[in-house]
């Protein structure tokens, strides 16, 4: 697919991320709509962007068909979904106190495992309809993994069950999916300057990727960009969760 008059629709798109995807979309002549929460800058990001905002939760499941259907209705349709919405609690299975807290356990499942389920399958129905492209494509699904899918550090057990299912979900959603010309892939970045590790000192940066191949550092929000850009240009990319990570493994701790 062609970033120009592609219709984006991207979930955690007022940071981050997302954020460096919707620019870069637009910038290529794409539209974005952005989805993201009430306390966000989304409707600073979606005016900059000449886009629309619309306040979501990714675990109001109900709710967020409503979202979609008005973004999409905004937008005209869609093309593209990026669902980058996500976040962790720390906990281990057994702490000091007993169990890790089943509920603790099951708002993080909620949040990054059901939510981008949620949002991947009512973006799959609305592209369902779309007209194929001269490649028979309706669609681009990318959902985001992390590294921790693969190698989940101690203290990370319900982050890495959720994120371990959504790098599950590329190949079978993609088969699913494939008669009707649309694509899934996931990215599983390393860590990232975002959230709660943007402004983090250098110092402390170089430890936490001292065990990465090159470069040693964070990863760029523009770089994630620059590979959903490949994604969604690239009609062989599809049923894969790709590794964003400079070459890092997480270490146990």
């Amino acid at each position: 697919m062609e970033l120009k008059g592609l219709r984006a629709v991207v979930v955690g798109g007022a940071s981050g991320m997302a954020r460096a995807t919707a620019e870069l979309i637009t910038t290529r002549g794409g539209r974005a709509a952005i989805l993201d929460q009430e306390s966000s800058d989304g409707a600073a990001v979606a005016k900059e962007l000449k886009g629309s905002f619309h306040v979501c939760d990714v675990t109001d499941f109900a709710g967020m068909e409503g979202v979609l259907e008005t973004a999409v209705a905004t937008l005209d349709g869609i093309d593209v979904v990026v669902n980058t919405a996500g976040g962790a609690t720390p906990g281990r299975t057994l702490g000091k106190d007993g169990p890790l807290p089943i509920e603790a356990f099951q708002k993080v499942i909620d949040l990054n495992l059901t939510g981008t389920f949620n949002v991947a399958r009512l973006a799959a129905w609305h592209m369902s309809r779309n007209t194929p492209n001269a490649d028979g494509e309706r669609g681009v699904i990318i959902n985001t993994a992390s590294i921790a899918a693969f190698e989940g550090q101690v203290g990370q057990i319900a982050y890495t069950a959720s994120k371990g299912g959504v790098a599950a979900m590329s190949l079978t959603m993609a088969r699913e999916l494939g008669s009707l010309g649309i694509r899934v892939n996931a990215i599983a970045p390393s860590l990232f300057h975002t959230g709660l590790t943007q402004g983090i000192p250098e110092e402390y940066e170089k430890v936490l990727t001292k065990d990465a191949a090159f470069p040693r550092r964070m990863g760029r929000p523009e770089e994630y960009a620059r590979l959903a850009q490949g994604i969604i240009e690239n009609p062989m990319l599809n049923g894969s969760t790709i590794r964003l990570d400079g070459g890092q493994r997480f270490a146990p701790k």
